[in-house]
């Protein structure tokens, strides 16, 4: 079962950032003995590329020498934006909902791709029936809310999870990305402005406009991140940057899928520059800003067809990849075990 979304606040922005600043970093032994390992399979060296690196990167977050992914999740986060109002998406608020339904019943995207990777799906609603306030008008959310929200992510991962994919669902949600980006990041508005759900050239105008007039408005808080996130995310945005927080803590690696979920964790990295280690970029999507933002996270996604859906779909994609290098790494013979004659052997 899903847990329910709490109505009472549950953390402050500095209880947030007091968890931040305790993020345990890579267990380094770990990373060293699957290298090692890796070393004496029956392959030239690097010759499975990015797999090898997975591998590592897997050990060295779940603190462990023998990489594993039984029990992966697929989270996703669904919430109504009021910014949604104002005409910057092709579909109607009412279609968050209804997907929410979709996914419940088993007829999305993301249902297939869980099923035939064997991830346990869990969609998390977050106060449908109540969109956040317009951010050009004012703050979509206050600290208690925000956080609240933040909080409810925090329990997606729960003890017998070992990697997790964060995905989202909400009308609007593409203009809230925008304008956290900008708002972090600066440059124009226009360099993180999209299509989205495939909006027209005087829709993709009018997301332009409100993004710059939100970020304008609320620059005041520019230098503090979760504040920011409160004044032009939404719900599912906080839960996004909870589930990352939570994961983390507990040495659970994430697998962030398109331009939405990398805006939300984007919010983790202005707080801590090494504070998206324990993540992976499933997939780079069709939304051109998702390539910029990526970049300025410091990082390679693993996928790149083209795909804009949201709903963790690229993140779930990736974990078959990360699947693959578990099972190449721990399957493989050794170059002693096989009878293989070595590199220069």
């Amino acid at each position: 079962m899903t847990p329910q979304f709490p109505r009472a606040p549950v953390a402050t922005y500095a209880e947030i950032l007091s968890i931040i600043a305790e993020f345990p970093a890579a267990d380094l032994i770990a990373a060293a003995e699957v290298a090692a390992r890796d070393a004496t399979l029956t392959k030239p060296a690097g010759s499975l590329g990015r797999l090898e690196d997975i591998a590592v990167w897997l050990a060295s977050w779940q603190g462990t020498a023998s990489p594993h992914c039984d029990h992966p999740r697929v989270a996703v986060f669904a919430a109504n934006h009021g910014i949604a109002a104002r005409g910057v998406s092709a579909f109607p608020p009412e279609v968050t909902k209804q997907m929410v339904a979709n996914f419940l019943h088993g007829g999305a995207a993301i249902n297939q791709l869980c099923r035939v990777f064997d991830a346990d799906l869990r969609v998390y609603e977050l106060d449908l029936d109540h969109p956040t306030a317009d951010f050009t008008a004012g703050a979509a959310m206050t600290e208690s809310d925000a956080m609240t929200a933040l909080a409810y992510g925090m329990m997606a991962v729960e003890p017998a999870v070992d990697i997790i994919c964060v995905g989202e669902m909400g009308i609007a949600n593409t203009t809230a990305a925008a304008a956290l980006c900008h708002g972090i990041f600066g440059g124009e508005a226009r360099d993180w402005v999209g299509r989205g759900t495939g909006v027209t050239d005087s829709q993709l105008a009018i997301k332009t406009e409100l993004v710059a007039a939100a970020v304008v408005r609320h620059r005041d808080r520019s230098d503090q991140p979760l504040a920011l996130l409160a004044a032009l995310g939404g719900r599912e945005f906080c839960a996004m940057v909870g589930a990352i927080i939570a994961a983390r803590m507990a040495r659970v690696p994430v697998i962030l899928d398109g331009f939405v979920s990398c805006a939300a964790a984007a919010v983790v990295y202005a707080i801590d520059k090494n504070g998206l280690d324990h993540c992976l970029v499933g997939h780079v999507s069709a939304e051109a800003a998702h390539r910029r933002l990526i970049a300025r996270l410091g990082k390679s996604a693993l996928l790149d067809l083209n795909m804009r859906l949201g709903e963790g779909s690229g993140a779930a994609l990736a974990l078959g990849l990360v699947r693959a290098a578990v099972a190449c790494h721990k399957g493989m013979a050794t170059f002693a075990e096989a009878a293989v004659s070595g590199k220069g052997g």
